[in-house]
């Protein structure tokens, strides 16, 4: 949309209703998964971690740019999970100035865990609440909302 378009009134509606939507469902797959302790961003990382395609750990930078965040504040949630024993810092052994972030036995166990909770509650809740047809029209609504999310 240009910037000097106003949005129509079915776009501000969209918006209110998605935002409203995906916060109220976000707060209850956390619960669902049991992470009670971990912040919202402290879980993204570790999953982000889980998900590293190396293998070999990401940096900070890394972390924060792909949450969208500043620098600071992924160092600090970082911190907070070395503290917790969730993950680790090394060393790149291709760059010895770089520190990679790996999860840790246990941060990796909870990341997991808490991965499969929230995919076992969501599942359950489509299951349960939806019919067939409504469970099709969630997954093509997906898909616009993925479009959303990419530039």
């Amino acid at each position: 949309m240009s910037e000097d378009r106003e949005a129509t009134p079915s776009a501000v509606q969209a918006s209110q209703q998605v935002r409203s939507v995906i916060g109220r469902l976000r707060r209850r797959i956390r619960a669902a998964a049991g992470t009670g302790d971990l912040t919202l961003t402290q879980a993204s990382a570790m999953g982000r971690l889980l998900d590293d395609p190396t293998g070999q750990g990401l940096t900070t930078s890394d972390l924060a740019v792909a949450e969208g965040m500043r620098h600071q504040s992924m160092a600090t949630t970082i911190a907070t999970l070395a503290g917790e024993g969730l993950v680790d810092r090394r060393r790149d052994p291709d760059d010895g100035r770089r520190v990679l972030i790996v999860l840790t036995a246990e941060g990796r166990r909870r990341a997991e865990e808490g991965r499969r909770a929230r995919g076992e509650w969501l599942a359950a809740e489509l299951q349960a609440k939806c019919t067939e047809e409504e469970r099709q029209t969630v997954i093509a609504a997906m898909a616009v909302l993925e479009r959303l999310g990419h530039d």
